[in-house]
């Protein structure tokens, strides 16, 4: 892929365990220092639902054959720069770094048909450059009412924006309009990133 040469590789990506909104807030940081011209092709991707119980397959944390996972959220990077050459970079996924959009959201997602209604998945989309100016968390969600840490956190300070407030739950919840981005559903999220080839080359010859 061409775009590895555009993206640092996963070793040399910002990663903390169970602080995926960070490492992806770091990734855009990245990109922003050395391929800015690609930002605004780039986004941030949190994905949710009301109960926050979303299921994830071929993700590292994930048990059994499928490396299937339930998690009140995840965050992942997203560069489209054209119809059908969209890529996804997780950085906890034990898919490659990055992967096709489709065979991402295929073998990660799977389908909604099969899943109880509170396990459907939303995606909110948010430009990077948007995320980089609005994101902002004081890590309070990873501390255990006895202030003690649920998981170690990142050694760098806590990402702030020039609010200061904590937004991590505007990022997070999923009601059309509110937060930052545009939320869709599992098959208005493909629809708006995935074309087939055949209908790229369909309306390549209008």
């Amino acid at each position: 892929m061409t775009t590895d040469l555009l993206f640092p590789k996963i070793a040399d990506c910002s990663y903390v365990s169970c602080y995926c909104e960070e490492n992806v807030w770091k990734l855009c940081e990245q990109v922003k220092k050395t391929r800015i011209d690609e930002l605004s092709k780039c986004y941030a991707v949190f994905v949710s639902n009301e109960g926050r119980t979303v299921p994830l397959w071929r993700q590292k944390a994930g048990r059994g054959d499928d490396q299937v996972v339930i998690w009140d959220y995840h965050v992942f990077f997203m560069h489209n720069p054209s119809p059908n050459r969209c890529l996804v970079f997780d950085l906890d996924t034990t898919l490659p770094f990055p992967t096709y959009f489709h065979k991402y959201v295929t073998e990660t997602f799977r389908s909604d048909l099969a899943l109880r209604p509170e396990h459907h998945r939303f995606f909110r989309v948010i430009p990077a450059e948007t995320y980089l100016a609005e994101f902002s968390s004081d890590r309070r969600h990873m501390r255990r009412p006895d202030g003690s840490w649920i998981k170690p956190p990142p050694s760098y300070p806590p990402i702030q924006s020039c609010s200061n407030a904590h937004t991590l739950g505007d990022f997070i919840c999923m009601s059309p309009g509110k937060g930052p981005g545009t939320v869709y559903s599992l098959s208005e999220f493909v629809q708006n990133f995935y074309k087939s080839p055949n209908a790229v080359a369909q309306q390549n010859n209008k």
